[in-house]
């Protein structure tokens, strides 16, 4: 059976993925969350760290987790119950954990966006939504009706997503931010699209869509940050010459 250095993989996520450079959200420690004994024969990707997905990469019979939302959102101790289970499991199974939440988000070939972008047929993508210091997202000039768009999307995510119909008919400058930007509408919308694209918001962008006379699309969180994992599961696959298999895990929001 095949081997990489777990080191090696994770000096490679790094700095393909320049995570270093970026200030992220509190709590979402970039970079390898769990360590193995350092050697990795099988990938697995997920969006979410947790209990559930941890027991079936270990099903998976995988010795690197790779996700998207990691471990260490907010407090995390004492170590007891199901947090207690989740590290025995870690550790008993010999389970690395690679968590890579904005980095992975912005990467150009590999990110949510720029692989939503790419199923989307979206071309010409120009840099969207500056956040942290850095864009996240992307913008593209087209031509599409909002009915046509919200049937591709649907195509692409496997579900319909929820459309606020505050801007036009046709869109024709579309911005694309995965995950849970809708609460970011405001800052979206002052950035010139007339339709905007990402995974949730709350109640109240609905008025504040139709204010700013801007299309919203949700597709959902989870069906919106399923791009990356895979990706780079499958970049490093080929890279170390080791299997790697996705974990689909939906959340439904």
């Amino acid at each position: 059976m095949a081997t990489a250095s777990l080191s090696n993989l994770v000096r490679h996520c790094d700095q393909l993925l320049r995570t270093a450079s970026f200030r992220d959200y509190d709590g979402a420690v970039n970079g390898l969350q769990v360590e193995n004994r350092g050697k990795v024969s099988r990938i697995a990707a997920t969006v979410d760290a947790s209990l559930a997905t941890v027991k079936l990469a270990i099903a998976a019979k995988a010795d690197l987790l790779i996700v998207h939302h990691g471990l260490f959102w907010s407090k995390t101790h004492p170590w007891t119950g199901k947090r207690h289970e989740l590290l025995r499991l870690l550790i008993e199974h010999n389970l690395a954990v690679y968590s890579s939440h904005l980095p992975l988000d912005a990467h150009p070939r590999l990110g949510n966006n720029a692989r939503l972008c790419a199923a989307l047929g979206f071309r010409k993508l120009q840099p969207f939504f500056f956040e942290k210091e850095q864009f996240l997202g992307y913008q593209t000039l087209t031509n599409v009706s909002r009915a046509d768009l919200a049937r591709r999307l649907g195509q692409v995510l496997g579900a319909a997503p929820k459309l606020l119909p505050g801007g036009p008919a046709v869109c024709r400058r579309i911005g694309v931010v995965t995950g849970g930007a809708g609460s970011h509408l405001k800052l979206a919308a002052s950035e010139g699209v007339d339709t905007f694209i990402t995974g949730e918001g709350p109640h109240w962008t609905y008025a504040l869509a139709e204010e700013a006379g801007i299309n919203v699309f949700y597709g959902g969180h989870y069906a919106t940050e399923t791009f990356g994992v895979k990706a780079l599961a499958a970049e490093l696959a080929r890279k170390f010459k080791v299997p790697w298999v996705f974990l689909d895990h939906p959340t439904g929001l």
